[in-house]
């Protein structure tokens, strides 16, 4: 029986020094900063309290990938990243794209359309 489980992807690659480049990334130019998700569930250095506290909340299990080790897992998905996948039965179903991450002004607005579209697909 497979479990079913939230997929977050972020546009960035694993890996420490790749963790440095984003932070000074973040800091120095945010504006053309890559990842949405990260921008909107990270501070510079952590994880925001808030969204680990929404995410425990969710019925179901999160897994939280880079996109080097996203596109390992998942060869044939779409590039555009980040994203959210809802992975089903082995089937991952795009949940909120780049473009829906990207309209997500607040870490509540992007809390809130997780919460609404998941609720549409469970």
């Amino acid at each position: 029986m497979s479990k079913n489980r939230l997929v977050f992807v972020y546009n960035a690659d694993g890996g420490l020094f790749n963790t440095a480049t984003d932070i000074a990334h973040k800091i120095l130019s945010p504006d053309t900063y890559s990842c949405d998700l990260c921008a909107l569930t990270h501070g510079y250095f952590s994880v925001r309290k808030n969204w680990v506290g929404f995410l425990d909340t969710l019925p179901l299990e999160c897994d939280f990938l880079h996109r080097d080790e996203f596109k390992e897992k998942y060869a044939d998905q779409p590039d555009e990243l980040p994203a959210v996948f809802l992975l089903q039965d082995e089937q991952l179903q795009l949940l909120l794209s780049a473009l829906d991450i990207k309209q997500c002004e607040t870490l509540d607005q992007l809390k809130q359309r997780i919460t609404q579209d998941l609720s549409q697909k469970l």
